[in-house]
């Protein structure tokens, strides 16, 4: 719908990230039919379909994202002293980020394999494979996030630190499209869910 269609109320606002959202109000919005989405009443199988794509993309970012958390916290691990010496020697750190990057690597086959899957796969095969992801990719920015922060100390909450911004994407990316929960409430909601 253009901005300007009658009703139409578009409402601006920038995201705690600093990406731009709004609102959108509709009141009595006439849609011309050359703005419908199929026919009257099949439009939800459309949306729903681009919404997974645009979940698995949304993952896409969430590692790449990841990735540069990694490398920002590793290069600041070289650099940093502490008694002397770099922060990064003390094991515990390597260990820590060991596993940042092992959750990275999960989320990125996850991500790989839900973005084939969003444009290939059968409905019930998108769904299952798409909050697959979306649930693995939650844990993982929140754990690569959390740790990057507290491996930066104090100065990494502050927007002076890229990783401040980094760690805040994250989070909004965490509550873009349906939550981790939302998604893991979706996953074994799938006919073919089997709890084990």
């Amino acid at each position: 719908m253009p901005k300007g269609v009658a009703g139409l109320t578009v409402t601006d606002f920038r995201t705690f990230d600093g990406q731009r959202g709004a609102d959108l109000t509709f009141d009595n919005v006439r849609v011309p039919t050359a703005a419908l989405i199929g026919q009257a009443g099949t439009a939800w199988d459309t949306l729903e379909a681009v919404t997974d794509y645009g979940v698995a993309l949304l993952c896409a970012e969430a590692v790449g994202a990841m990735e540069a958390a990694n490398a920002l916290t590793l290069e600041y691990l070289k650099t940093r002293k502490q008694f002397g010496v770099p922060i990064g020697t003390f094991q515990v750190l390597q260990h820590r980020m060991a596993d940042m990057f092992i959750h990275q690597e999960q989320a990125k086959s996850i991500t790989i394999l839900a973005a084939v899957k969003a444009l290939t796969a059968p409905p019930d095969e998108r769904r299952k494979l798409v909050s697959a992801a979306k649930v693995r990719v939650g844990k993982a920015m929140r754990f690569v996030g959390q740790q990057a922060i507290q491996m930066h100390g104090g100065m990494g909450m502050t927007n002076e630190m890229s990783i401040s911004h980094y760690f805040k994407r994250l989070t909004a990316i965490e509550m873009t499209l349906g939550s981790t929960d939302f998604h893991r409430s979706r996953f074994i909601s799938q006919p073919d869910f089997v709890a084990v």
